[in-house]
């Protein structure tokens, strides 16, 4: 077994389980937020989330890693599958939470990381989900002066990220501390956000 075998192996059973653990009906949402380190960080802290896995979604190239996707040319960006409880949090309450972990307006990557991998986008599963999430652009884009260059897309086939990136923050938490800090992820987050 390969070691990318064995990670969709891992993630299929994470994601498995969370709807077992649980007791009730998860749901799952697919967003891109710039790095997924942050993205990942920023949804597992949001009540109702069961677990977040980083990779990437939106491209041509099957089975890309980081390194192809970083070097540009696979369609991919950076990506987080989100597992969520909708008797606890909806999934338009869930969009609304991910856009205000982004910067909205910028189409050219997220604060420090930039290029097309970073681009944000919100991958709805189906009709209802892409109402909801066409229904929180809508809101965000009124709020910030129709400014909001994040689309709403079809989702598409999700490759997890190799081990080392999953979980980032919580296994080094003084490097993304640093990271997210020279990033100026959250200072650009209050200009844009207010607050």
């Amino acid at each position: 077994m390969t070691l990318r075998t064995a990670f969709a192996v891992l993630i299929a059973a994470a994601l498995a389980s969370a709807s077992v653990a649980q007791g009730s009906r998860t749901e799952r949402a697919i967003f891109a937020g710039g790095c997924f380190w942050s993205t990942e960080n920023d949804m597992e802290h949001v009540p109702g989330v069961s677990s977040a896995v980083s990779g990437f979604t939106g491209g041509t190239v099957a089975n890309p890693t980081y390194e192809q996707t970083s070097a540009g040319g696979t369609g991919h960006v950076e990506a987080v599958v989100v597992v969520f409880d909708p008797a606890r949090i909806s999934y338009a309450q869930l969009v609304r939470r991910f856009l205000r972990t982004i910067d909205p307006t910028d189409d050219g990557g997220q604060f420090c990381d930039r290029g097309p991998v970073y681009r944000t986008a919100i991958f709805a599963i189906g009709d209802a989900q892409r109402r909801e999430a066409l229904a929180a652009v809508a809101e965000a884009n009124r709020q910030l002066g129709g400014r909001v260059v994040t689309p709403v897309r079809a989702a598409s086939r999700f490759y997890g990220a190799a081990l080392n990136h999953q979980d980032y923050a919580r296994r080094n938490p003084e490097r993304y501390a640093a990271y997210r800090r020279g990033c100026g992820r959250d200072a650009a987050l209050r200009r844009v956000w207010g607050g």
